[in-house]
C-alpha cells in the first residue's frame, strides 16, 4: 500500500484500488469510505479499479477505509 499524504483534497480526486472484482466489491469500499467520510460522494468503477471520491476529504482516511474493506489501496491517479 503507497502511503497517502495527509493532504485535504478540496473537491475530487480518483484513487487506483486493486483487487475489486464485482458490485459487491464495489458496495463494500463505498460503505466503508462513508462510515470513514460521511460527508463526502463515492463513485466505484470495478472496471478500471478506480474509486472517485467528491467532497473535501483526506486521501489517508480513503486509504484507511479501503484497507478496511479488505482492498489494496494504490493511490492517486493523475
Amino acid at each position: 500500500m503507497t502511503q497517502p499524504s495527509h493532504e485535504r483534497i478540496p473537491m475530487q480526486a480518483t484513487y487506483e484500488v486493486q483487487g475489486m472484482t464485482c458490485e459487491g466489491c464495489a458496495r463494500s469500499v463505498t460503505r466503508a469510505v462513508a462510515a470513514e467520510l460521511p460527508a463526502v460522494k463515492t463513485q466505484v468503477n470495478v472496471h478500471s479499479g478506480t474509486l472517485t471520491v467528491q467532497g473535501e476529504h483526506d486521501a489517508s482516511a480513503v486509504a484507511r477505509a479501503v484497507d478496511s474493506a479488505g482492498f489494496v489501496f494504490v493511490g492517486r491517479k493523475t
